[in-house]
């Protein structure tokens, strides 16, 4: 008894708004770009707590495993990484904007 061998599309499910995992709310259209930066920036924020929290729980001896501590870390490190490019690619793109000729 032999399988048949199906191309491999057959088994993927097409990707719609309502299965998509894209951050933040982007594609869907529902929310204003200020806010989609605002709750990135909060994202950063809250991340940023909690690496805090663990590290300081960690050196008061709670119990918590370092390598949770070294992941909220590199989690962290990563999101605020992650807002600074973004940053640096609006600005980029901000001024180029300002420098075309009408």
């Amino acid at each position: 008894m032999s399988t048949p061998i199906l191309p491999i599309s057959a088994g993927i499910a097409p990707i719609t708004s309502a299965g998509s995992r894209l951050p933040i709310g982007i594609g869907t259209g529902d929310a204003p770009f200020s806010d989609l930066l605002k709750r990135a920036l909060g994202d950063v924020t809250g991340m940023q707590e909690q690496k805090e929290d663990l590290i300081s729980a960690f050196l008061r001896g709670e119990p918590v495993e370092l390598h949770q501590v070294m992941a909220a870390a590199e989690e962290a490190s990563l999101s605020l990484e992650l807002l600074v490019e973004t940053r640096n690619k609006l600005t980029d793109a901000y001024r180029s904007i300002m420098n075309m000729s009408v």
